[in-house]
């Protein structure tokens, strides 16, 4: 309401400034006014009627046994051992209650997630489809919500889908299928899921391989389940993901494939524009209906309307009304990515695309409008581009440039003739579909090839909206100075060949007369040379300086949006939610990033139960860590401390190796048995990381105002091979180490087990090396600001005399939330209250972030964002 008020008291300001018409303001005020107030009574009205129907608080819903009945309002997608589909709920109760009563007037999407217990149960699963009846057993789970600031937060997705609550159901015998009625909501859409599936078939029945069939599926159809992941990030980090999701690309081309072929069939040009735009919406509805493909649907059918009636051609008149239809529709269409860069590519080439083409007139039509399009499309995607995925190849331009026209023109028609053609006859379609897996063969090795060299690809942080608008703004004024530059200096080559020929002779001058422009520049051409000189002179330099000071200003605003967020006087150590794991990033005042352990997720489906094994299982490290660490500007981290060997600790660190460049890596001398992390290793040794075994007396300042000074292990005694040794329990040699930053400490612990523990604090206290221990490790003052409390709060660390010895003044618990282990234990909580420590947990409070400034620490977390001083 605040920003309504504020923008609508801009309005007459702006009117006067800028000289608008008073009725276009005021219809524009009306539209804006309409539109928000639009989002307030829809958002208002998206809530969930579940908690009223069972007569019970959203607080104390979940985890209560309950039946519920409705429909299947999805497509069913099964991986591994988890069904997945989103159901329409209309009537739900509590099992076991004294009141039976089944309450039947609520209509709710939930999303469902049933765990197989048996291989057998997937091919159950398989038999569901969208429109089934359903009768549900299981619990309610609210989605969680962001654990990381600035992270994907899950509820607030699905709070845009209007789905509230996740149904849990365990084992395919929760679910019973229930006579459903011939007809109902999820008809058509079922009978359409059938014809993709048929498709799919048909589409794996000519290509040879899973792996290209897949591609196909995604590239023809929409369907990118199948998609291999590895593919998809490679794809991703050259910018070209939307060459696999259906767009505006696809639907021009099946849509001038159907009027060229209704011209084949001397069908009228009336009749045919008729016939393409009844037939979009169906190919709309087959490919899935993305925002993107609805958008480029819609301006399809509106703009063969206008053409069959001769009516409204203008292009940006027709992506308003497709944006207008689309938010009356669904205003949570406008938080939607896929919405958002549809719209804002599709309107930044309509409108910068005029400005581009004169550069390259003298281009071959062809090559010069696929040049045009392609970087045009590239300086007004990647903004956005930068601000939702935090990256920018600068190989990107080239691999759009090559890449493009030949999927477009050549893969995607092959592909979609070899399907058809697997229903008549199934050799031919193999015949057709070899050509497109050679090509698609070269473009997987090309993609390869493009993102060999990580120095191509650049980290952008996240930045705000007026930065994205500043830079269109920018980018605009550089164009169009540009534009006049080229047309002034092609008019004055124009004006000099004119002037020197004979202007009472010429025909050329005969035709140009004519024209009253050309009279104005030929009389401008015949005045006394210097008048026009000067007059020329002192043009120029009006534009020159117009066009320098545009470049400086754009160029400037992509410096800031390069630039990470400044935090210099202040440390930050952030504590990461990453579930039953350990990620610590530290920014130390000088600009230095390290980050302490990556966390990682346990897999358990091997042996007989491979099957459960998921085609694209969660990575802490690539889906939580390497977001945030881009996310936060961090483009390379100085250095990398492991802990220890273990998954939790080690498994998310092979996807930052991977994707954020390192300059040196700590760890605590040791190897271990398991295949992940010699991959580790190696991998750090093909990027030349430099190794270091940290051990008991070792010192590191990555800044003049940081040191660490690390404690633990204790250096073994030199062994006469020069292998590492190999060790399966690495708990016990944790590296443990203090960091002193801005008149704070902080110690992290690993894992550290009380074995260890007891041994550390024996060398620490040892009176014949008492003088040593304290100019080592500073351990003159016990008192430690901030303690990362050992083993996730685990019952072996933690003990009374290491609590007795440090007297953590804050303590933080890296855990799990519903851990199975009973982390954190009770014992070691009551022994932190014993010696004052304020607690922090990441299992209830996310990310824990505390700064450092002149010896003051403030502390946040992320869930309740509440803020706290520690003085």
């Amino acid at each position: 309401m605040l920003l309504w008020a504020g923008v609508s008291l801009l309005f007459p300001l702006i009117a006067l400034l800028m000289n608008i018409p008073i009725r276009q303001m005021v219809l524009l005020w009306i539209a804006l006014s309409g539109g928000g107030f639009h989002w307030f009574w829809h958002d208002t009205h998206n809530v969930s009627s579940i908690p009223d129907a069972l007569h019970v608080s959203s607080s104390v819903i979940e985890d209560m046994p309950l039946q519920a009945a409705g429909f299947i309002a999805s497509e069913v997608e099964i991986d591994g051992d988890r069904a997945q589909f989103v159901m329409r709920v209309t009537s739900i109760h509590h099992v076991g209650s004294h009141s039976n009563k089944v309450e039947n007037h609520i209509s709710e999407q939930v999303i469902v997630h049933i765990k197989l217990a048996a291989k057998q149960e997937q091919q159950l699963a398989a038999a569901w489809q969208r429109g089934d009846a359903i009768l549900l057993h299981g619990s309610l789970k609210a989605p969680a919500k962001a654990g990381n600031f600035g992270s994907f937060d899950y509820s607030e997705y699905l709070h845009t889908q209007e789905i509230h609550w996740l149904f849990k159901g365990a084992g395919a015998t929760s679910l019973q299928r229930q006579e459903a009625p011939l007809w109902n909501r999820y008809t058509l859409f079922r009978w359409n899921d059938q014809l993709r599936e048929q498709l799919g078939q048909k589409m794996e029945d000519a290509f040879t391989s899973l792996h290209h069939a897949g591609y196909m599926k995604g590239l023809v159809l929409g369907v990118t389940d199948e998609l291999d992941p590895a593919t998809y990030n490679e794809f991703t980090q050259l910018g070209l993901t939307h060459i696999l999701a259906i767009s505006g690309m696809h639907v021009a081309v099946y849509a001038a494939t159907l009027l060229y072929l209704l011209k084949l069939l001397r069908v009228s040009r009336e009749t045919s524009l008729t016939i393409v735009m009844v037939l979009i919406p169906a190919y709309v509805l087959l490919t899935g209906a993305s925002p993107s493909v609805v958008r480029a649907g819609i301006m399809a059918m509106i703009g063969l309307f206008a053409a069959r009636r001769g009516l409204l051609k203008d292009g940006l008149n027709i992506l308003s009304i497709s944006a207008l239809l689309m938010l009356l529709w669904n205003p949570y269409y406008m938080l939607s990515v896929s919405f958002q860069l549809s719209f804002l590519v599709t309107g930044g080439l309509l409108i910068y695309m005029p400005l581009m083409k004169p550069f390259f007139t003298k281009w071959p039509l062809l090559i010069g409008g696929e040049v045009a399009i392609t970087i045009t499309a590239q300086l007004v995607s990647f903004p956005m581009t930068v601000f939702y995925f935090n990256q920018f190849s600068l190989l990107s331009f080239a691999a759009n440039f090559v890449l493009v026209p030949l999927i477009t023109y050549i893969v995607l028609p092959l592909g979609t003739v070899a399907m058809g053609m697997a229903f008549l006859w199934g050799a031919g379609a193999r015949i057709l579909a070899w050509p497109a897996e050679k090509l698609n063969d070269l473009t997987f090795w090309l993609v390869k090839w493009l993102n060999a060299d990580d120095a191509y690809v650049s980290i952008w942080p996240s930045s705000s909206i007026l930065w994205v608008m500043a830079y269109y703004a920018a980018l605009y004024s550089v164009l169009y100075w540009l534009k006049t530059w080229l047309t002034s200096r092609r008019q004055t080559d124009d004006i000099s060949i004119v002037v020197s020929s004979n202007p009472t002779t010429s025909p050329v001058h005969t035709g140009l007369a004519a024209s009253a422009e050309w009279a104005a520049v030929l009389q401008t051409a015949h005045e006394p040379e210097g008048a026009g000189k000067f007059a020329h002179q002192q043009w120029n330099g009006y534009r020159y300086m117009a066009l320098a000071l545009s470049g400086i200003v754009w160029l400037g605003i992509l410096c800031i949006g390069y630039q990470s967020p400044d935090e210099r006087g202040t440390g930050v150590v952030q504590y990461l939610d990453v579930g039953q794991g350990d990620s610590i990033l530290i920014t130390t005042p000088g600009g230095k990033h390290i980050l302490v352990d990556g966390g990682g997720t346990m897999d358990f489906a091997t042996g007989k139960n491979a099957w459960r094994k998921r085609t694209d299982p969660y990575d802490v490290g690539a889906d939580t860590i390497v977001p945030l660490l881009k996310q936060r500007g961090v483009h390379r981290l100085d250095a990398v401390i492991l802990t220890h060997g273990d998954h939790d600790h080690a498994g998310g660190l092979q996807a930052v190796l991977d994707q954020i460049p390192v300059s040196t890596l700590f760890f605590n001398g040791t190897l271990t048995d398991k295949a992940p992390f010699r991959k580790l290793l190696n991998t750090a040794l093909d990027k030349r990381i430099k190794l270091y075994g940290a051990h008991h007396s070792m010192e590191w300042e990555p800044d003049p105002e940081t040191k660490i000074r690390f404690l633990y292990p204790i250096k073994l005694k030199e062994n006469e091979s020069a292998q590492l040794p190999v060790i399966k329990e690495q708990n016990h040699y944790s590296v443990a180490m203090i960091l002193e930053m801005e008149g704070a400490s902080f110690l992290f612990t690993g894992d550290m087990d009380d074995a260890a523990e007891s041994l550390l604090l024996s060398e620490l206290t040892h009176s014949s090396s008492g003088v040593k221990a304290q100019e080592t490790t500073g351990a003159a003052r016990k008192t430690i600001d901030v303690m990362k409390v050992a083993h996730h709060g685990s019952k072996y660390s933690t003990s009374e005399e290491w609590l007795s010895y440090w007297q953590p003044r804050v303590a933080v618990i890296s855990v799990g939330a519903g851990n199975t282990y009973g982390h954190p234990n009770k014992a070691v909580l009551e022994r932190l209250a014993e010696v004052e420590s304020a607690i922090y947990r990441t299992d209830t409070m996310g990310e824990v972030q505390i700064r450092a400034q002149q010896g003051k620490l403030s502390v946040r977390y992320q869930r309740k964002r509440e803020q706290r001083d520690t003085k």
